[in-house]
């Protein structure tokens, strides 16, 4: 796919979905700029991505922060020349039933899932700006779609991610910039590998295609979003689901 010598920023890159999007990207020939708040696993995420010959750098911010976000394209467009696609992967979870949620669990999960979006992709089209073209993938969720019980905060910041993707896609399509969002489903990761196995049983019942996705699952998709043959898609949402979600 032509993402070759594409300049790209992945978001919460450290580990899981962002680690792997980092590496087939890597592995299509871009250039990566890899961020995340955890400092030495996203250094030893990129050292490994580029021990097979990529440009792949590392850089920690917290993307809550505006002023983190800015510096983060800046240091983007420092040491890779530019910023071609910006990944917002980076999110968190704080699952609880709504009348036991508590405030800042809601908070939370709004100031990275939601907000952390809006700061880096707003940091980023600046710069996409001057250069009249770019790729914005944010990743949302199918709970953003469809909801899921004891997910409220997750669930609202993941629609909020999708009504956030259509509204900037509006905005900056005449100025070249594309933007999408990816939908993942349930996805085989630490946080699904927790769940009890019974309860693993019987969500993967509800999966037609009756598996957990895969992150490469995932990472296929946001590479085919990064890529030149990508250039008439902007304002979507590409669900990778198994068909739960229709």
């Amino acid at each position: 796919m032509g993402v070759k010598g594409k300049r790209v920023i992945v978001t919460g890159a450290a580990q899981g979905i962002g680690r792997a999007i980092a590496a087939l990207l890597a592995e299509q020939g871009a250039a990566l700029l890899l961020c995340d708040v955890n400092r030495e696993k996203t250094e030893e995420t990129a050292r490994e991505i580029g021990a097979g010959g990529a440009i792949c750098l590392a850089c920690m911010a917290d993307v809550t922060r505006p002023a983190d976000a800015d510096a983060l394209v800046q240091d983007a467009v420092q040491r890779l020349g530019a910023v071609d696609v910006l990944v917002n992967n980076a999110g968190i979870t704080r699952d609880n039933v709504l009348l036991r949620m508590k405030e800042d669990q809601w908070d939370q999960v709004m100031a990275v899932n939601l907000k952390g979006t809006f700061n880096c992709t707003r940091a980023a089209i600046r710069a996409m700006l001057r250069q009249k073209r770019g790729t914005v993938i944010n990743i949302a969720s199918i709970t953003g779609l469809m909801g899921n019980a004891g997910q409220a905060n997750y669930s609202a910041s993941k629609a909020g991610v999708i009504g956030f993707t259509k509204a900037v896609a509006r905005e900056y399509a005449d100025r070249g910039i594309t933007v999408n969002a990816v939908a993942p489903g349930f996805i085989q990761t630490a946080m699904t590998d927790a769940i009890p196995e019974k309860e693993r049983e019987a969500l993967i019942n509800q999966i037609p295609l009756k598996r957990l996705g895969t992150p490469l699952d995932v990472a296929r998709v946001v590479c085919f979003l990064a890529s030149d043959e990508a250039a008439y898609i902007t304002g979507q949402v590409i669900g990778v689901n198994g068909g739960l979600y229709m």
